[in-house]
């Protein structure tokens, strides 16, 4: 189905529920004591709560920039599926074998794993993460269960921590590729130097290296693929173009508001009006969460190993690159500014990519994802995969700040990185307890 695109507040709508444990090939219950009925896995409130609590802490106290979030809300993620799993069953856990007592809280463990990663790594928004963490609580009875439930919390997020010791964040990688035809360069109007090299050399959380997945090196500059795609990025990009419509630059203005806070704000509808319990929610959020994390990984070596320019550099010198099919605009710009890193592959593509694959496989193919934008002041839902990363290709081109190319292999990376991530991880468990 054709995406939708309405003004903020939507009407609700019939829910589709997602891919149950029968169609996963394991029994409707694995987790169900032979003595007597399982009680019903707690809500997923706390889920979507440390959700906006990690976004505020990463986005808003800290200001992470570019694509850096998708790497610290895989880490929260991973931490409270852990928890939330290492009491519920159902579900293998996250590189990791602890089980805590089947009579503790797993709300109060989210809440914990997640406090205690995002106080690790943030201690700055120490205020508001612990207001956060007192409103989780009070919402868990006082007793046993809340107090065992907060202790496995703390072990799972010290596991995390454990795993993401010397993982190369923050690490000095220089970008030394000198400036020559074809070769990225800072771009106006800032000029900014490569945000976040260290990104392409970081320790993967599912992946087994940065490059496992780095597709072959982009179109030579002398090729006709290279020629089209300029050529099209040239006139659909343009900040003045006339031919792109009206609803091309709605699609392309969309997709520029930041895209780990989108997805997860997308995330937090879905699990809610789908009824998600805390098990299926956690899950959804760490392996969407992961997938994506690795996906900027493996965006950010592709970017570093090609360094390839910018579609407002290769315009602006076309008449460097070699191509009679190209011809320079030394006063080109895009619809939008370029982000200070180079072109190939396309990262928002990529991560789209994984969090479509993983998607896909949750809820069967029906996806059913609402996602807003506060640049355009409306909301798209997403019943196909296709129509999402149709678009999302398509946007950044008409943007002025990709080629088609990068976009599409991007796209195809990050699909295969999602299929990945619950090929060999976040798989059902086919015993009981």
């Amino acid at each position: 189905m054709r995406a939708t695109s309405t003004p903020s507040r939507l009407l609700p709508r019939a829910l589709v529920v997602g891919l149950t444990a029968l169609a996963l090939g394991v029994s409707p219950s694995p987790w169900v004591s032979t003595a007597a009925p399982a009680p019903r896995a707690a809500s997923s409130d706390v889920i979507r709560d440390w959700s906006e609590t990690a976004v505020a802490v990463v986005s808003g106290d800290a200001q992470r920039p570019t694509a850096e979030p998708f790497v610290w809300y895989g880490f929260v993620s991973a931490a409270v599926y852990n928890a939330v799993v290492g009491i519920e069953g159902r579900y293998a856990q996250y590189k990791w074998h602890e089980r805590g007592p089947r009579t503790a809280s797993s709300a109060a463990a989210a809440a914990a794993a997640a406090r205690r990663v995002l106080l690790t790594y943030f201690p700055a928004s120490q205020a508001r993460i612990d207001a956060a963490y007192t409103a989780s609580l009070e919402k868990v009875p006082d007793g046993k269960p809340e107090d065992e439930g907060v202790a496995f919390g703390e072990r799972a997020a010290a596991r995390l921590v454990e795993l993401r010791e010397n993982d190369g964040r923050g690490a000095t990688v220089t970008f030394d590729k000198q400036p020559a035809p074809g070769v990225w360069r800072p771009t106006p109007p800032n000029n900014t130097p490569f945000a976040n090299p260290w990104m392409a050399k970081l320790r993967p959380m599912l992946l087994d290296s940065p490059d496992q997945f780095v597709p072959g090196p982009p179109p030579e500059l002398t090729s006709k693929r290279y020629a089209r795609d300029l050529a099209e990025v040239k006139a659909m990009g343009a900040k003045t173009s006339t031919e792109r419509t009206a609803e091309q630059t709605e699609t392309a203005l969309f997709f520029t508001d930041p895209l780990p806070q989108q997805l997860q704000a997308a995330y937090r509808d879905h699990t809610a009006r789908h009824g998600l319990d805390i098990v299926e929610a956690a899950r959804l959020f760490a392996a969407a969460g992961t997938a994506s994390a690795d996906a900027t990984i493996t965006t950010w070596n592709s970017k570093f190993t090609y360094g390839l320019w910018r579609p407002i550099s290769a315009i602006r010198l076309a008449d460097t690159d070699g191509n009679s099919a190209t011809e320079a605009d030394p006063s080109w710009l895009p619809l939008t500014n370029t982000p200070p890193y180079p072109e190939y592959m396309g990262g928002h593509c990529a991560n789209d990519g994984a969090v479509m694959s993983v998607l896909d496989r949750l809820t069967g193919g029906d996806i059913d994802l609402r996602v807003s934008s506060a640049v355009t002041g409306t909301t798209r839902t997403y019943t196909d995969s296709a129509d999402f990363n149709r678009d999302v290709i398509n946007a950044r081109v008409w943007e002025g700040i990709h080629f088609r190319t990068a976009d599409i292999v991007g796209n195809r990376v990050g699909r295969h990185i999602g299929t990945y991530a619950l090929d060999h991880y976040f798989q059902p468990l086919h015993h009981r307890r």
